[in-house]
């Protein structure tokens, strides 16, 4: 059996891992050179404590409030495009009470199967992508924001969780290196991170050192359908058959879909890194700082800061006043920290995939049987890779999967 699995993301490469360790024969189109990829250049977090979809109450009032602000966490760029309008109302009309609580346990499952799953693979000779499971700090300064987390820490407990509320004081124990300027934190040790640059490159190393075919620069330009089946897909320089397709083309999923007469709402959600090399000090724990929403991440010796979600088309302008409110953000939490503002082509950028509800599609579609998709990770591909691939190696092998997936349909918005 053939699959060809467009995107070679940690999506697209966790399914062609799955499926090829379970018998398949695994083709992989990427539409670049795969350094763009989300992948790559961010906190690398593995994360069932991020339960919550981004589509929540509040969002919509932070967002309003935060367009007027181009160093914002969060930000919708005004525009005519007809998909943006779109996936604004469908975002508003998400962002509810009732969609968290539906959509959490979801999230949990799969993530949690993820973290299972990485563990498994660090186990292998194959891989050493620097897997640590010291957990993650929700570092919060105000005492609106405290109360918050503290409540979404209660919520994780009932979720199964091991989520812990710490003082200053308890986390300067964790932390000795840092002045701290914080109320507390609450401690996820349910979460994990890796370093994901190794990650992907060890996914290819072993993708295709056991026959696999993954070809760069390879950009879908059709996907030709017959009798209700898709019969091959068509690059600029070949044409792919197969048994199954998996499209998993992050940020690009609409354009792919579109070829195959579906309506998939998804907007890119941009966010940039900088990665700092021998920092001076170092931060022992993954934090993520709440009021400011950037994650800072220590990994195989560097410090990744990452953050911001800017929801437009895709644009390759770099931002710098994201950038500066990313890095100006953090001594206002560790006294002691002051990375640099780097030379722009030091500046990594990548384009988030979001759904309107904050949910990943994953699954197959009923218009076409033996098309799959897999994306709309948002901000957590790093960490629902793994589980998303292993799900949809089950579906595609008639198989119970591990998780349930009914809250990521793929048609739920058709």
């Amino acid at each position: 059996m053939k699959a060809v699995i467009v995107g070679a993301g940690i999506i697209g490469l966790s399914t062609a891992y799955y499926l090829q360790k379970s018998g398949w024969d695994v083709t992989v189109l990427e539409r670049s050179d795969g350094t763009d990829n989300c992948s790559f250049g961010n906190a690398g977090m593995i994360v069932p404590s991020h339960f919550t979809p981004l589509a929540s109450p509040g969002m919509v009032t932070r967002g309003i409030r935060w367009m007027f602000d181009s160093r914002s966490p969060f930000y919708v760029k005004p525009s005519l495009s007809w998909p943006l309008i779109q996936w604004g109302f469908q975002f508003m009309r998400s962002a509810n009470r009732k969609n968290v609580e539906h959509g959490a346990p979801f999230l949990r499952d799969l993530s949690l199967l993820s973290h299972t799953l990485y563990k498994e693979l660090s186990a292998s000779p194959d891989f050493d992508f620097a897997l640590e499971e010291k957990g993650i700090l929700m570092y919060f300064k105000t005492q609106k924001t405290a109360e918050e987390e503290i409540h979404t820490g209660e919520i994780a407990r009932t979720l199964g969780l091991d989520a812990e509320v710490l003082t200053s004081a308890q986390i300067q124990l964790l932390e000795p290196d840092i002045e701290l300027n914080v109320l507390g934190a609450v401690h996820y040790h349910c979460d994990a991170h890796v370093y994901p640059n190794n990650l992907m490159a060890q996914l290819k190393k072993s993708i295709t050192s056991k026959g696999g075919l993954i070809y760069n620069n390879a950009g879908v330009c059709s996907i030709e359908i017959q009798q209700g089946s898709i019969k091959k897909i068509k690059t600029k320089e070949n044409e792919y058959t197969g048994d199954v397709f998996i499209l998993a083309g992050g940020s690009w999923l609409p354009e792919l879909t579109k070829m195959a007469g579906l309506n998939i709402p998804l907007m890119p959600g941009k966010g940039y890194s900088v990665t700092e090399n021998n920092p001076a000090v170092r931060l022992n724990i993954p934090a993520i700082l709440c009021e400011a929403r950037v994650a800072i991440t220590p990994m195989n010796g560097l410090m990744r800061y990452g953050g911001t979600m800017e929801i437009a088309p895709v644009n390759h302008h770099t931002n710098l006043k994201r950038v500066e409110g990313i890095l100006e953000s953090i001594p206002k939490y560790f006294s002691n920290l002051h990375p640099k503002m780097p030379d722009t082509k030091e500046i990594w950028y990548g384009f988030r995939p979001c759904s309107p509800d904050g949910l990943p599609y994953i699954g197959s579609v009923r218009k076409i049987k033996n098309l799959m998709i897999a994306g709309g990770h948002s901000m957590m591909g790093l960490g629902l890779g793994p589980a998303t691939g292993k799900v949809i190696s089950e579906i595609c092998n008639h198989q119970k999967t591990s998780v349930n997936t009914d809250a990521f349909d793929p048609e739920r918005f058709s």
